[in-house]
């Protein structure tokens, strides 16, 4: 893989890992980083804090514009330089606003692609999608499938939707694969992640009801699946399907494919964290109603409305295209119990940390 790697969304969550993977791996490789200007400072200081980080090229931009916000030299030197490239950065908040979304999952998107159709060496385009740009499909969705009718539950999902519609148009021009994660939590030897959101609100009203003394409630409903996934699992899945050429072209579904339900986590994290099982069910209309008022919200510890919809949402994600590849390099998702001890762990030492709420 020696040459430059054009890399989006670092010093994010999961770009951060990557990169490190990216260094560790090659030792001859270079990464040009685009960051928001704003996120400059951040970046050089998280690469300073990875080894062989001075390989690590913070170039400050905006995936918004269409010249990315860089300079023509900056644009030619990645034309003729750029042999891969990640594309990790989108607004991944439920709640986000339609034209922001737009902006940035869309038009950032593309915005990329046109620099990628005249990068001279480049060999792969990888993509991160999402597996909810399956909207509000039920049943079981498959990694060739996109455009089925869909709606979807809110603006990030429409807006990853048509990115990823953009990203397919051009696979003829570019060698891609693209990969769709569930919802990422914290690192599965570690526990260590950037912010409680998703399911660690349910693991945040565990903590409330416990400090509380009070019983324990639960929502969503309890046969829905609740596909998460290791943040670890998403790096290693990204790193080996890079060097496999089978892969361009193909779409891969990086979840659980056996994915514990609604109910099961939320007693799995009762468990863990506070030795007992939830006391009662809240039924999900009601969670839902509650959820529209912010004063009302705090009984469920901040959750946004948005969020508990995917703990009511009965869908299957098919894996046999990415449980072939995992397979063939010794890797599989780990399973949801394999993984909580350290998840619970890591957030019971940092929960009062206020740079771990999202915002």
């Amino acid at each position: 893989m020696a040459g430059l790697i054009f890399l989006t969304g670092f010093p994010g969550f999961i770009g951060s890992r990557l990169a490190a993977r990216l260094l560790a791996e090659d030792r001859e490789v270079r990464i040009a980083a685009l960051v928001e200007p704003k996120m400059a400072n951040r970046a050089r200081g998280a690469a300073h804090g990875i080894e062989g980080g001075d390989r690590i090229e913070v170039m400050p931009g905006d995936i918004s514009e269409i010249d990315l916000g860089l300079s023509e030299q900056d644009h030619q030197r990645l034309r003729a330089e750029t042999t891969v490239a990640y594309h990790l950065a989108a607004i991944y908040n439920l709640a986000v606003p339609l034209d922001i979304a737009e902006q940035v999952n869309v038009a950032g998107t593309g915005n990329v692609l046109q620099l990628l159709r005249n990068c001279k060496q480049l060999e792969r385009f990888n993509y991160v999608s999402t597996a909810y740009v399956a909207g509000d499909r039920h049943g079981v969705v498959f990694e060739h499938e996109l455009v089925m009718g869909q709606g979807f539950k809110n603006h990030y999902e429409s807006t990853k939707f048509q990115a990823e519609v953009w990203v397919r148009s051009l696979m003829d021009q570019i060698p891609t694969t693209i990969y769709r994660p569930a919802i990422v939590v914290g690192d599965s030897k570690t526990g260590e992640t950037q912010k409680f959101d998703g399911p660690y609100y349910m693991l945040r009203t565990v903590s409330v009801a416990q400090a509380r003394h009070m019983p324990i409630p639960q929502f969503g409903a309890a046969n829905a699946p609740f596909n998460v996934v290791p943040v670890d699992f998403v790096i290693d899945a990204l790193s080996v399907a890079d060097d496999d050429p089978e892969l361009v072209g193909e779409t891969l579904h990086l979840v659980d494919p056996e994915p514990v339900t609604a109910g099961d986590v939320f007693s799995t994290l009762a468990r863990e964290y506070a030795g007992r099982e939830p006391a009662y069910k809240v039924p999900p209309k009601l969670v839902q109603a509650t959820l529209r008022s912010k004063r009302m919200r705090a009984m469920f510890s901040g959750a946004p409305p948005e969020s508990i919809e995917y703990l009511n949402h009965s869908v299957r994600f098919d894996t046999r295209r990415a449980s072939e590849l995992l397979a063939r390099h010794g890797l599989r998702c780990p399973r949801f119990d394999e993984y909580v001890g350290p998840v619970v762990k890591f957030f019971r030492e940092h929960e009062d940390d206020d740079s771990f709420v999202p915002g």
